[in-house]
């Protein structure tokens, strides 16, 4: 999987890598999320807005040190070496999603309220269900695409590079 041209290489390539799918990620799914528990009006939508640098940086935190370890050690579990790349990736997505969607259900409420209660665990089972259906589908469609197509761009560029040098 070294040598693969759609995912990051190095740390540089993973910031970027990971920059580009959490900046699409959340700027799509929770605004989508907002909506559909509050409406889909300018307001909510503004209110939304002034809410998503925190849950971007809960994002990244949630990503680089719970949702990584956990997926790192869960996909091989899950695909044989000989599997293709659309089944890791898939995988991938899956347990990564689930990860996220769980913690940032309640997190994500925290931040949105602006109060750390207890109705977040209250309505668990109504809003989770409904943030990983939305994230699992952003992720697969749009922002796990967008990474992986900048990073074959990316390696392309620097590939020749290096066959003009």
């Amino acid at each position: 999987m070294h040598e693969e041209t759609r995912l990051p290489r190095n740390g540089k390539e993973f910031v970027l890598f990971l920059a580009i799918i959490s900046i699409l990620s959340v700027n799509i799914i929770a605004p989508l999320i907002m909506g559909f528990e509050f409406g889909f009006n300018r307001e909510v939508y503004l209110r939304t807005l002034q809410v998503i640098p925190f849950v971007w940086i809960s994002v990244i935190f949630l990503v680089i040190f719970i949702a990584n370890p956990i997926v790192n050690k869960m996909v091989p579990k899950f695909v044989k070496s000989t599997d293709s790349f659309n089944a890791r990736v898939l995988f991938t997505i899956l347990f990564s999603v689930t990860i996220l969607s769980i913690f940032l259900t309640v997190i994500g409420s925290w931040i949105g309220m602006r109060d750390v209660s207890f109705v977040p665990f209250q309505t668990f089972f109504y809003d989770w269900p409904r943030n990983f259906f939305i994230a699992f589908w952003v992720e697969a469609l749009i922002a796990q695409p967008a990474a992986r197509f900048a990073m074959k761009k990316l390696h392309a560029v620097q590939e020749s590079k290096t066959v003009n040098a």
